[in-house]
């Protein structure tokens, strides 16, 4: 298990939560876990997870409202998924099973909300290296005590490598919504071990350094305590930079090339799209070449949005060959980072390659796209 971060462009997180129900309680408090926990995610001095990567699901009202990002993300991410979700856990009346409630969702009507095994089942697909669930949600324990059951059925489902549930409840208990109080109990808590870090903790905040934190100061405060169950030791995996160990000029943490890369790029695109916004293209041109050259050894850091941006305003001025070899280059790493970017990439590459007359090479490049929506591995480009 790498003992540094995980790729922020090669991970995914799904932030799914419940705020608003016609048949259930109400709980504005997860329309605010929501938004800070993106929020913190995104933080480029905590982990820096690219927004883009970081999706949020407000009050699903289906099962594929509620799954269909977490397939897309699992597919996306091979090096870490982190799924939350946020909201009311239901029981069915016939069962002992945990169900996660949708916004038309009814108390002991397991088929009106969504099964946790089918979100077990769909993370369980995810190419991705190591997997993070997270459940804010009464009777959430349920989830721990199904991935540690020895023997039968649900344990083999549940044999995840890689799997990490962290629960905010016992299995038999609620998880409360402390009435004034921003967010939830667990959440509130969860960001702020999150935020400002653990006093005299290591650099980095693993997964088992998180929930231990978590147990400690949930339990000094008389609320539900927190349960999680793991594979593989996946609970050493560090998951953000502890903030407590920061000073007021310095952020918290090892500062790595890819962060101070990734920073520049992003920065680059940002300020070339204002140029552009303001009719300056010729100004944007040489701050897109500035950033691509920053770019890491790989596709990935947001070298492709460059790189698309780059094309276009090279074809817009007329400079179709230049925009070509760009998309080229951006072509010759898409089997690396698979993802809904490298497939804009081919399809603009082909549109320009078949302007040029190029029409057979704009085919292989198509086929390429294709073999990556269907999820087929091709060949590496060149």
């Amino acid at each position: 298990m790498s003992g540094g971060l995980p790729d922020p462009d090669a991970s995914r997180a799904v932030l799914i939560g419940g705020a608003s129900y016609q048949y259930l309680e109400q709980l504005p408090a997860v329309a605010a876990n929501l938004r800070d926990l993106s929020e913190t995610l995104c933080d480029a001095t905590l982990w820096g997870l690219p927004e883009r990567h970081c999706v949020v699901v407000p009050d699903p009202a289906d099962a594929p409202s509620l799954i269909g990002p977490v397939r897309r993300a699992g597919d996306e991410a091979t090096d870490t998924l982190l799924v939350y979700y946020a909201g009311h856990g239901l029981r069915d009346a016939d069962s002992t099973d945990l169900y996660l409630a949708l916004t038309g969702s009814e108390e002991y009507a397991g088929y009106t909300a969504v099964a946790y095994q089918h979100l077990r089942a769909v993370v369980r697909a995810s190419r991705a290296r190591r997997r993070i669930i997270i459940l804010d949600c009464c009777f959430s324990g349920r989830a721990a005590r199904i991935l540690t059951m020895a023997g039968g059925s649900l344990a083999s489902e549940a044999s995840v490598d890689g799997a990490y549930v962290l629960t905010a409840s016992p299995r038999d208990r609620a998880a409360l919504a402390p009435e004034g109080e921003t967010h939830t109990a667990f959440t509130g808590e969860l960001l702020d071990v999150l935020r400002l870090g653990v006093p005299q903790g290591p650099e980095l905040i693993s997964l088992d350094v998180l929930y231990r934190t978590l147990y400690d100061r949930l339990q000094a405060k008389n609320r539900p305590a927190p349960q999680r169950s793991q594979e593989n030791d996946v609970g050493r995996l560090p998951l953000v930079r502890n903030r407590a160990l920061g000073t007021a000029g310095s952020p918290a943490g090892p500062v790595l090339d890819s962060d101070v890369r990734t920073a520049m790029v992003a920065s680059g695109l940002r300020l070339a799209r204002l140029l552009r916004a303001a009719g300056r293209p010729g100004d944007a041109l040489p701050v897109l070449r500035l950033a691509l050259r920053e770019r890491g050894p790989v596709a990935g850091d947001g070298t492709f949005a460059v790189q698309l941006e780059l094309s276009e305003l090279l074809a817009d001025s007329g400079q179709t060959r230049e925009a070509i070899e760009v998309l080229e280059q951006a072509f010759h790493q898409t089997h690396r980072t698979p993802g809904p970017e490298a497939v804009l990439v081919c399809r603009r590459l082909a549109e320009l390659l078949q302007e040029s007359g190029n029409h057979i090479q704009a085919c292989e490049v198509l086929k390429h796209a294709l073999d990556l929506v269907t999820g087929r591995a091709p060949e590496p480009a060149g």
